[in-house]
């Protein structure tokens, strides 16, 4: 960081003022989101380094030779943080969800000849090129930029062997050099079971075969695994996260989706960094969850997608002192790309105040993530990751149905989309 010799403050490459409000969501702020009357934020290469009001940034830092942003009176937040998703799927499952909408079932969709769930986007995986996999992906990533989106957890999931997990895996790698947003990798082997082989088998495939060619290859960060009835019990789900843990991967589970299995104990009790769905747990779990640590997260989305019978309880889970995150779940079923629909829906359907549903989808979710010291928050030192939007006060996120393409996204300190480059 170079430095004025005439008043030995530190110089900014950019910065950005002109603000209605500076939303930081860091920890330790006198509210939820820290909340900055007009605000600003200065930029050195990729990194934060100051905020706080105009006058109190240009003490801090030299402005003389810096890029100035004009917010245009919208709000400045950290980019959102979407923690849970499937980004690499081929096609789509839209011939299954237009029946579904309708009332449709298993048996109608079975005699209408529907592929349907996880097994038919395995198929159709099988039958993409590696072309097809990332053209789609960087679409997707694309438009959750435009949403103001700079990091997205990435799942493995739909190759249910050691050769299509990697690949899934090492498209994650690619995607990673090929564009703006951050993606974090998650291999997820334990998903669903294939066709071909025995449950027990493919356990055991996973844990000495899938887990071992993932950590040597350095593809993933975390293992996850689908704890829930009609997927992985929670024996074989603690012997596939034990074996990640054995192996230096971090815990995560989706669990409690469609059932109450003792999955988000097994969480509990494995410290994962992350519990995900927790539609069926009970609420004396929520307090095990929040003394081990565990991030709650949660998909309002995918509820809606699905029209889900039982809706996830989030403000027992937050009266409970348990700490949220918020995610799209942007998969074959739930196709969304949109973190401010995500907060949309939290705030209207699942009571999250629009402070509570802010931090969830960027401090709460880096934090999902184990990113919380470099992402989340607009503090000094950190990523600089900041979407603008064209709204006079926070709380429109969560007002202005549908009104949510961001004005301005600076990923690692670029501006790297602006509302007139939208296609």
């Amino acid at each position: 960081m170079s430095r004025d010799p005439h008043n030995k403050k530190p110089a900014a490459t950019r910065f950005v003022n002109g603000a209605s409000e500076v939303l930081t969501c860091a920890p330790g702020a006198a509210d939820l989101v820290g909340r900055i009357p007009g605000g600003a934020v200065a930029m050195a290469g990729d990194r934060i380094l100051a905020v706080g009001s105009d006058s109190e940034v240009a003490a801090a830092c030299d402005l003389s030779g810096a890029e100035r942003i004009d917010a245009g009176g919208g709000i400045v937040i950290p980019g959102f943080v979407d923690c849970h998703t499937h980004l690499i799927f081929p096609g789509s499952r839209v011939a299954e969800y237009s029946a579904r909408v309708t009332g449709a079932g298993p048996e109608d969709l079975k005699n209408l000849g529907i592929p349907t769930g996880i097994p038919a986007t395995v198929r159709m995986m099988e039958n993409a090129s590696q072309d097809e996999l990332i053209e789609s992906a960087l679409e997707r990533l694309g438009h959750m930029l435009r949403f103001g989106t700079t990091t997205v957890e990435s799942k493995s999931g739909y190759g249910l062997s050691v050769k299509g997990e990697l690949r899934m895996l090492e498209i994650n790698r690619r995607l990673q050099n090929d564009q703006f947003i951050d993606v974090v990798s998650t291999f997820l082997g334990a998903h669903e079971f294939p066709e071909d082989r025995s449950r027990e088998r493919y356990v055991e495939e996973i844990i000495k075969e899938q887990i071992p060619a993932v950590v040597e290859a350095e593809l993933a960060e975390f293992n996850d695994v689908f704890c829930d009835e009609g997927y992985y019990t929670v024996g074989e789900s603690r012997r596939i996260l034990e074996a990640g843990l054995e192996k230096g991967l971090k815990a995560k589970i989706h669990t409690d989706e469609y059932s109450h299995m003792g999955g988000s104990k097994l969480a509990a009790e494995l410290k994962a960094v992350s519990a995900d769905h927790l539609n069926y747990t009970d609420d004396d779990e929520f307090a095990l969850l929040r003394d081990a640590g565990v991030i709650g997260v949660v998909m309002p989305g995918l509820d809606f997608a699905v029209g889900h019978s039982r809706p996830f309880n989030a403000r027992a889970m937050m009266d409970a002192g348990m700490i949220l995150a918020l995610a799209t779940d942007l998969c074959p079923g739930c196709w969304l790309e949109s973190m401010p629909f995500v907060i949309q829906l939290a705030c209207r359907l699942y009571r999250f105040s629009p402070a509570e549903a802010l931090r969830a989808g960027t401090y709460g979710a880096a934090l999902a993530l184990n990113r919380e010291k470099e992402i989340g928050s607009l503090e000094p030192g950190k990523r600089a990751d900041i979407a603008i939007f064209d709204l006079p006060q926070y709380q429109d996120l969560a007002y202005r149905l549908g009104r949510s393409g961001a004005r301005t996204v600076i990923a690692a300190g670029n501006v790297v989309h602006t509302a007139a480059s939208q296609g």
